[in-house]
């Protein structure tokens, strides 16, 4: 299986991906614990059905220390006894987030939740992180990016 397009390859598509990943060093540097990001962005991953994100997060989150059982828990967070209250917060949001178009938007109930939780820095870069990835999940799903063969570190 090869992707519809090589987005590096087009200098279009490689600047919109240098844009991307500013945005990833910007979220990065928000004070959002590396390991709600990585939740977040699997969790999200997930709903899209995005593989290339699945497999790129899970291995990156691996590498970082995450457990197999956190990793493995992450779809049913809401069951799963190895998530805190944060973590649980930040994937309501995320989850919320993604599937705006179902709903009536994000209640209220679930922004105040993770605004317990997080600092005005880490809210900004959870929203951010939110959107991020599923812009992200949208480019690979779209040009159908294989999974499998990420190794760790290898977008820098």
């Amino acid at each position: 299986m090869e992707a519809r397009l090589n987005v590096f390859g087009s200098p279009t598509g490689a600047k919109v991906i240098k844009h991307f990943g500013a945005a990833g060093k910007a979220i990065a540097d928000s004070g959002l614990p590396f390991a709600v990001q990585e939740l977040v962005k699997i969790r999200a991953s997930q709903i899209n059905g995005c593989g290339f994100c699945l497999d790129m997060h899970t291995k990156d989150a691996e590498a970082a220390g995450e457990s197999f059982q956190r990793l493995y828990m992450v779809a049913a967070w809401r069951e799963a006894k190895v998530f805190t209250d944060a973590e649980r917060a930040a994937l309501e949001l995320a989850e919320q987030g993604t599937r705006i178009a179902d709903g009536s938007g994000v209640p209220d109930e679930v922004w105040r939740n993770a605004a317990k939780h997080y600092d005005e820095e880490q809210l900004a870069g959870l929203v951010a992180l939110i959107a991020l990835i599923n812009a992200y999940n949208r480019v690979n799903v779209l040009l159908q990016q294989p999974a499998g063969d990420y190794r760790v570190g290898m977008f820098g």
